[in-house]
């Protein structure tokens, strides 16, 4: 895990940044979050109707995979003084390949730039998740999500001077 400073983060410009491990995405997750999100197609869920599609199985749901981001970037990095740091969008998603329950995932990414904006410091990050079987343990695996993610980061305050 690399760990990083605000003054880290405005000083990067397209700093690779690395991966995170390799995530089982498997059917009960798959279920959990159709549930959760009452998108419950077919495709996700009913895994006898799933063998007969392309897939030979359930996939995940894409927004299941892009809401899994967060949690695999913050194993890749960790930021050591700040005070906060809010999720500022997503830009430019495409599934490029669906995900089949049991398969694993991997994020690897990297700060594409980092300048000043309200008070912060606003962090474009491209992320591009993999894909594996994972029977597969070396295989990097083919693209299934690219994205940008925005995170505004704040440092934290300055302790106030002692009163005499």
């Amino acid at each position: 895990m690399k760990q990083m400073t605000l003054a880290d983060i405005e000083a990067s410009e397209d700093l690779d940044l690395g991966g995170s491990s390799w995530f089982r995405i498997d059917q009960q997750r798959i279920g959990q979050f159709a549930e959760a999100t009452e998108d419950r197609q077919w495709i996700h869920i009913d895994e006898e109707r799933a063998k007969e599609t392309e897939f030979g199985g359930t996939i995940a749901h894409g927004f299941l995979v892009l809401s899994l981001l967060p949690k695999l970037f913050f194993e890749v990095v960790e930021f050591v003084d700040l005070e906060r740091m809010i999720n500022y969008g997503i830009d430019k998603v495409r599934f490029l390949a669906p995900v089949p329950a049991g398969s694993e995932i991997q994020l690897r990414t990297r700060i594409v730039s980092a300048r000043r904006r309200l008070g912060g410091v606003l962090m474009r990050i491209q992320g591009n998740i993999h894909l594996r079987d994972a029977s597969k343990e070396n295989e990097l695996g083919r693209r299934c999500l690219v994205t940008e993610m925005l995170f505004l980061a704040f440092g934290k305050a300055p302790a106030a001077s002692p009163s005499e």
